[in-house]
Order: C-alpha cells, then sequence, then structure tokens
C-alpha cells in the first residue's frame, strides 16, 4: 500500500510535513458551501485513522466544518486523540458559523481569539499548530493578522498562514509575522493569474502552496465531474490512474513547495488519493494537461 510519504515532505516552520495531507471538509457533508453528503460517524473515524496508518501527518480543518449531526474537529478529537507528536492539525478563522449553521459576518479583530479559542476547545489542545486567516472579499488583512500574531507569541498558535489571498495579501502579511502557507482555490482547470504568481512567490520564498478544491475543478465542488477533458483522460489512461489521481499529481508536480489536502468519507477514494502521491507524470504529460 502507497505511503503518503511518497509525494516527498515540505516544511511548515519547523514542522515536516508529508506533501500528500487530508482536508476534513467533506467529512461532515457542510464544506464551505454546504455541499456534499455526510458520511457516517463511524466511518469517518475509520477513515481518520487510516489516513494516519497510511502516513498522512497533515490534516486541514476548521471550526466552521460542520452539519446537523457532525463538527470535523470533533471527529478528529475522538478518532485521533491522543495526537502523534508527528500530526500537525492546521485550521482556520475569520469566517464564522452561528449554532444553527447560519453563516456570520467576517469576524473582526477581537473575535479572532475567541474563534482560536473555540478550535482549541474542539480538537482538545493547548495550541494549535497553524492557523491561516482565511480572507473574505475586500476586508483588510493587517489588523487581524496582527491579532493572530500576538496570539502565536502568547503561545496558542504556532505557526500562521493566509488563506483566499491576492499577491499583495502576502508581502502585508510578511511585514506583521512569518507566514509559512497560503492556502488558496487552485487546480488543473481552476487557475488565475494572481493565483500563478502567488505560486512562483511562495516556491521563490520557501512557503507551502497550498491548492483546495484541486480534484474539484470548476464547477465541480459537489462531487466528480460528468466529463473529464480528453487531456486528463488520455493521461488517465496512458498511467493506469483514475482522473482524480492525474489531477492531484499534477497539482504536486507543479512544485515542490505545493502539498495536497484531498478530502473525502470514503475509505477507497483515501487509499486512491494517497496513492496519487507516488504518480509520476512525464513532462510530455504535464504539457499535454497544461495544454
Amino acid at each position: 500500500m502507497t505511503s503518503a510519504a511518497a509525494a516527498g515532505t515540505w516544511q511548515l516552520g519547523d514542522l515536516t510535513v508529508n506533501r500528500l495531507g487530508f482536508g476534513a471538509m467533506r467529512l461532515t457533508g457542510s464544506g464551505v458551501f454546504d455541499r456534499g453528503t455526510p458520511s457516517g460517524r463511524d466511518r469517518a473515524v475509520r477513515v481518520l485513522r487510516r489516513a494516519v496508518e497510511l502516513g498522512v501527518n497533515h490534516i486541514d480543518t476548521a471550526a466552521f466544518y460542520f452539519s446537523a449531526t457532525r463538527s470535523a474537529n470533533e471527529l478528529i478529537n475522538t478518532a485521533l486523540a491522543p495526537y502523534p507528536d508527528e500530526l500537525v492539525i492546521v485550521t482556520k478563522v475569520g469566517p464564522g458559523r452561528d449554532p444553527s449553521g447560519e453563516w456570520l459576518p467576517f469576524a473582526a479583530p477581537h473575535q479572532l481569539r475567541g474563534q482560536v479559542e473555540e478550535n482549541l476547545r474542539q480538537l482538545g489542545r493547548d495550541h494549535l499548530d497553524v492557523v491561516n486567516l482565511r480572507m473574505y472579499g475586500d476586508n483588510p488583512l493587517s489588523e487581524h493578522f496582527g491579532v493572530l500574531a500576538k496570539l502565536r507569541d502568547e503561545g496558542l498558535i504556532r505557526h500562521l498562514g493566509i488563506s483566499n489571498v491576492r499577491p499583495a495579501h502576502l508581502a502585508e502579511a510578511q511585514a506583521i509575522a512569518p507566514v509559512v502557507c497560503v492556502q488558496n482555490r487552485y487546480g488543473l482547470d481552476v487557475r488565475t493569474p494572481d493565483n500563478d504568481k502567488l505560486l512562483r512567490m511562495c516556491g521563490e520564498q520557501g512557503i507551502a502552496f497550498v491548492p483546495f478544491f484541486a480534484i474539484a475543478g470548476a464547477g465541480r465542488e459537489d462531487g466528480a465531474a460528468p466529463a473529464e477533458p480528453e487531456a486528463v483522460r488520455t493521461v488517465a489512461r496512458a498511467r493506469g490512474a483514475t482522473a482524480a489521481q492525474v489531477r492531484l499529481a499534477w497539482t504536486l508536480h507543479r512544485g515542490r513547495h505545493v502539498l495536497a489536502i484531498p478530502g473525502t468519507g470514503n475509505p477507497e477514494h483515501l487509499e486512491a488519493n494517497v496513492a496519487a502521491g507516488a504518480l509520476h507524470l512525464t513532462a510530455e504529460d504535464m504539457a499535454l494537461l497544461d495544454g
């Protein structure tokens, strides 16, 4: 069985993670846009434990990943606590939801401590490994990021990242505190000049670039697309892989600093996703996909 270590490693500050990680959003069925079908609790717990058995040591989550019956953080706590020393849990703050699931306005700076503490309680930890400030719209970054930098100085957070940002945000954040990762929507058919620029900037500065919806692609957040582009199908046939595996491999081939965090509540999909970390694409494959 392929291990997540096959994809190689990268540093989030002083934390070493395998480049093939796991996103917890789909375990609840809620996601950022309330899409998907929740996995049964027992199966979700099994998937998380199996992910760690397969070498996954980077899990992405958030307190606002919950549905009427599932909380991603609670599932992670149930499945994995006491946490292995090598496991890195990355969460995010900024957005929020009330207990009924309704979305709240983007958090004010003074509300970020409460969001960090909520993640701590749910995960059962005394500090968070990495916290991403997930931006929304044209809200300013500096005041919010400054609050997180103070919480880092207090020991509640170990490292900081930013999400859903533009290139200018990276320099703005770095003027306040070190940034270990940038998490943006990015994939084979979800590319913008800003995100291509961010990917290059992160590579030049040794910062992890972490795409979300790397498998989903354009308009596919609800699940697999009914028809994949011919280039994806061609490479998949040639490599004996699935389209999703080709998309993940393409993501990882974009640079050694690029991480992948595919999420699933299906044990078979989990193993296929991890196996994609060992899938080698040739220069010809990449040129075909990029075309």
